[in-house]
């Protein structure tokens, strides 16, 4: 190997550092072990120079618009500048404006709520819970999980083409699945929506914090993501995309901030003049803390480049998905393939294995922190595993007899700040598993799966 190969191999290899990669957790078998956070999916550690960055404004935090204090101007300019930084770091159009949610639920709850009354919307049913409950109020019309991109494609369009022509009409989609991690054909998606006169909206809370997100590039109307999948912790989320709707809606919740006037009518109640502007959905004093941690992540992967991020992240797959493919009673769950591009987000289930069980026990004896259940996307994930609903066993006991079919499922997930050993160790804790079963006992307490004392 020549030394620039070697230097550059060393480079893909190098995590960010993240918050907690110092933290050690106790073993049920005895002593302590580094803690292996595998549960990027929900949420990501903070990025270190995230932590810092805010860290180094909180002396100086103090309210946003209006206030004459100097510390009220530099939050308010922080707060703004962090509106320029995510509009950068999505590649928006001009006139897209971006607004400050409590998370990607909290944007794609705030979009339904400005749809015209008269809209239809189009979601597939392997969305998360995120995107696909949000529409109640408007016509929904649900989409059967595609098994190919292309697949999906045609389903959308064939949809779009029944749909009222004259009607406003929007599609919800995810960038990349938060069960199989999988990505979509956003663009081709987008593409097709438009051709039949519908917007489109990407739910971008899985697919921002490990791949470039270009609202220009995919042609989409809006993106929505959260800032706590993407190493910025505070509860802060993002909306971001035409402003046509969300101008025409009432705010998203009525007070401060997103009101411009306010008088007292003849009748003695008040007529109030709202913002069309971003502030208009941001009634309240907002998470100044929050965006400015968004931004500063934002920075922090923009910096790090996207190639370096991509390339290590695809080298942390490859290792998961042959050291479990080692394992015959493990099985990956896959809309499209074993061959579809992914980020780092995998589910599986074990077979002969209870799917909590199996999870208590990679946190109890290895220090393996991954989820299971159904993941928020309970259609998509009992679509993959064949299953129907009904209630999960006692974890102590095997969830399914071999060829039995399983009702929940394991997802192990991680990024821009994990390290080669964690998943090096969590295959190897999988295989340890499989062959000689857990070394503990466990029972079920309020609905988990915990170590038996």
């Amino acid at each position: 190997m020549s030394v620039s190969t070697a230097a550059a191999d060393q480079s893909v290899c190098t995590p960010l550092p993240v918050l907690g990669r110092d933290v050690t957790v106790p073993l049920v078998t005895g002593g302590e072990v580094a803690y292996a956070a595998l549960d990027y999916a929900a949420s990501a550690p903070a990025l270190q120079r995230v932590w810092d960055d805010v860290a180094a404004y909180a002396p100086y935090y103090g309210s946003v618009h209006r206030g004459a204090g100097y510390l009220s101007q530099l939050s308010t300019d922080l707060f703004e500048n962090a509106r320029r930084t995510v509009a950068e770091f999505l590649d928006c159009r001009p006139d897209d404006q971006v607004v400050f949610t409590r998370s990607t639920t909290d944007s794609l709850n705030l979009l339904a709520h400005a749809v015209p009354a008269d809209c239809q919307v189009f979601v597939f049913e392997t969305e998360h819970h995120a995107s696909l409950l949000p529409w109640q109020d408007a016509r929904v019309t649900y989409l059967d999980a595609p098994r190919t991109p292309r697949q999906a494609v045609e389903t959308l369009e064939r949809a779009l083409a029944d749909r009222d022509p004259y009607g406003p009409a929007l599609v919800c989609v995810t960038g990349a699945s938060n069960v199989t991690g999988e990505l979509w054909p956003v663009r081709e998606l987008a593409a097709a929506a438009h051709a039949h006169g519908a917007r489109i909206v990407l739910d971008a809370a899985q697919l921002a914090p490990h791949h470039p997100v270009s609202v220009t590039d995919l042609d989409v109307d809006w993106v929505a993501f959260s800032g706590h999948k993407l190493y910025a912790p505070f509860g802060s989320g993002v909306l971001a995309g035409r402003a046509d709707w969300l101008r025409a809606a009432e705010p998203y919740l009525a007070g401060g901030g997103a009101s411009r006037k306010v008088t007292r009518r003849e009748d003695g109640g008040v007529a109030v003049e709202w913002h069309d502007t971003a502030a208009r959905h941001e009634a309240g004093s907002p998470n100044v803390i929050g965006a400015y941690a968004i931004a500063a992540a934002c920075k922090a992967l923009t910096e790090a480049g996207w190639d370096t991020l991509v390339a290590r992240e695809q080298h942390l797959v490859r290792t998961v998905r042959a050291g479990l493919a080692e394992v015959p009673e493990v099985r990956i769950l896959s809309l499209f393939g074993d061959d579809a591009p992914r980020v780092g987000v995998l589910s599986f289930v074990v077979e002969g294995w209870n799917s909590s069980h199996f999870a208590a026990a990679l946190s109890a004896e290895y220090g393996i922190g991954v989820r299971d259940g159904l993941f928020c996307a309970h259609p998509l994930v009992r679509t993959l595993l064949g299953s129907d609903p009904q209630t999960q066993g006692e974890c102590g006991a095997p969830e399914a007899a071999p060829g039995e079919k399983s009702l929940n499922a394991i997802r192990v997930s991680f990024g821009a700040g994990t390290p080669d050993e964690h998943v090096e160790r969590f295959v190897d804790a999988v295989r340890e598993l499989v062959a000689d079963g857990a070394k503990w006992r466990y029972r079920t307490e309020d609905g988990r799966c915990v170590p038996a004392v």
